[in-house]
């Protein structure tokens, strides 16, 4: 398995699409059924393999990542080739950034010698989607990239 399973929970929003995914692989119901209940490890590879392309086309679509930690900022645009990180970080720990005040304090200090502004581009691995999925287990979140923007304009405008 290169990602990880989906949860129950997961299994259970995309059941049709697991469905169909079954039946591409021309296991109906009943088999489906039978897999389960006599052979397990059968069933196990099955959902490992959709786990895997259901990872798949979703970080294929991933063009924004956020990181917030109460210290620190990562911003990512994930490009063809390479990655573009933007960063922020706190030269002192009297703000905790995961909370609304700690992002407004962020917000009306942003120019302020307290914070410290990064700006890089890293080349992927041979893997873009396996480094993607890397960031989100580390606790990146899928965004629409307005934070990055933001910070992409005002850094283009110092």
């Amino acid at each position: 398995m290169k990602y990880t399973r989906l949860t129950k929970e997961q299994f259970e929003e995309l059941h049709k699409e697991f469905i169909n995914f079954l039946a591409t692989q021309s296991i109906t119901a009943d088999e489906w059924q039978d897999i389960k209940k006599n052979k397990p490890e059968a069933a196990e590879q099955e959902l490992d393999v959709f786990s895997d392309l259901v990872w798949y086309g979703v970080l294929d679509k991933v063009e924004y990542l956020e990181h917030i930690s109460p210290q620190q900022v990562y911003l990512f645009k994930c490009k063809a080739n390479h990655m573009h990180l933007i960063a922020l970080k706190l030269k002192h720990n009297n703000v905790d950034l995961t909370t609304k005040e700690g992002f407004q304090w962020l917000r009306d200090n942003l120019l302020s010698d307290d914070i410290e502004f990064f700006n890089a581009k890293k080349e992927y691995s041979d893997d873009k989607h396996l480094d993607i999925f890397k960031l989100i287990q580390q606790g990146a979140n899928i965004t629409k990239g307005d934070l990055f923007q933001y910070f992409e304009k005002l850094i283009r405008q110092q």
